[in-house]
């Protein structure tokens, strides 16, 4: 890992080399591990930027996740849909033929998918991916992902997804959830201006789950590129940023902005909620000055690299910052249900879409040119790239 961290910008192909910590192989198909387990042929599987962040090693291994023993190996590709093959005899959640998309085998085990008794609070509570066992078990995990022709796991970490939905919706269904979940974990009201931050594909998904919670919120997003521009234009964007900087933040929201020596300065007022698709450091910095005396700012990205910001926004103006990991269970209008559950009955009734999302389609084998038309946004004009396998 330090090596490829260390040569990537002299030597981007060392992803691809032998000294890569990623490999692309082919491994004999192995034996069901237990009576409740499935194995699932892929149909299709997006790519995402966290598959690229872990491909091009562009992970701090001084950050909190990289400790668990349960990260140190990953199969990439988690936004992926599949057909049910092969059942345990114990399995009743799945039959063979059914469409599933992959729900927690990317983030780890958990207390279901390891039959544990009692289960932790996460897990009783429907947040599989916050398990408080995930890297504590000996017993068998998951073997494969969405990049490859199919995978192997527990029953519960797999749902089933109806078959009215085409392809590409189901294989949107793990990114979506994404928005989804970030969104109710702090749902705007319909008096609210919100800011999207980042109008990459969790950008542009997360402003839909805003439309669909609030419909009529003020949604503002900052576009870095003119296609993605106009894609959040289309998703119901109020406002558009491409050039940002804090004396047009302040126009926007009608807030005041001081600023003084060695100091980027800051707002008095502002958004009342803030979803931060990047999770960079300066986003992040940002997005807390935005934000106006007790209101929120979501982090929907992330950068798996420890940072440095100024957090006295957090203190100074009451700012809540609140993380949002995939999707679990959430609460909305008096149910709890799981994120995939929202996210289905939304595209069922067309409150959110697919449509014109997926730019660039890939056959596994050209994995090489997938990765670079991912990594080229301005270029190839890309949102969301996928694998597909026929």
């Amino acid at each position: 890992m330090l090596l490829v961290q260390a040569l990537g910008r002299l030597w981007p192909d060392i992803v691809w080399s032998k000294v890569s910590p990623a490999r692309v192989v082919s491994l004999p198909a192995a034996e069901l591990p237990g009576p409740r387990w499935v194995r699932v042929r892929n149909l299709q599987c997006g790519i995402c930027a966290s598959d690229l962040s872990l491909l091009n090693v562009h992970v701090d291994a001084a950050v909190a996740p990289a400790a668990l023993p349960g990260n140190q190996r990953i199969y990439l590709g988690h936004e992926v849909v599949s057909v049910v093959e092969e059942i345990g005899p114990s399995v009743s959640r799945v039959q063979p033929g059914d469409h599933v998309v992959m729900d927690t085998c990317f983030i780890g085990s958990h207390c279901l998918s390891q039959e544990r008794d009692p289960v932790c609070a996460q897990c009783a509570r429907g947040h599989y991916g916050l398990c408080e066992c995930a890297s504590t078990f000996d017993g068998p995990r998951a073997i494969g992902g969405g990049w490859g022709d199919g995978y192997i796991a527990h029953e519960t970490e797999v749902y089933p997804v109806p078959p009215e939905l085409s392809i590409d919706q189901a294989t949107m269904v793990e990114p979506l959830s994404v928005g989804v979940h970030a969104v109710l974990r702090r749902p705007p009201k319909p008096t609210d201006h919100v800011l999207v931050l980042g109008s990459g594909i969790i950008g542009l998904l997360t402003l839909q789950a805003v439309r669909a919670v609030a419909p009529g919120c003020r949604v503002t997003t900052v576009a870095r590129y003119p296609h993605q521009a106009e894609a959040a234009r289309r998703l119901g964007a109020s406002d558009i940023i491409t050039r940002v900087d804090y004396e047009t933040v302040a126009k926007l929201t009608g807030s005041s902005y001081s600023k003084a020596l060695l100091n980027k300065g800051m707002l008095l007022g502002g958004f009342d909620l803030v979803y931060d698709c990047v999770g960079a450091a300066s986003t992040l910095e940002d997005s807390l000055r935005w934000t106006r005396a007790g209101g929120a700012v979501v982090i929907v990205g992330i950068e798996f690299a420890p940072q440095r910001l100024d957090h006295s926004p957090i203190w100074y103006q009451e700012v809540d910052l609140i993380g949002a990991l995939a999707h679990g269970t959430d609460e909305w209008q008096g149910q709890r249900r799981h994120t995939y559950a929202w996210v289905i009955d939304w595209l069922r009734t067309g409150t959110l879409t697919v449509e014109g999302l997926i730019t660039h389609r890939f056959r596994f084998d050209q994995y090489r040119a997938a990765v670079a038309t991912a990594q080229s946004k301005a270029q190839a004009r890309a949102i969301k790239v996928v694998f597909t396998y026929s």
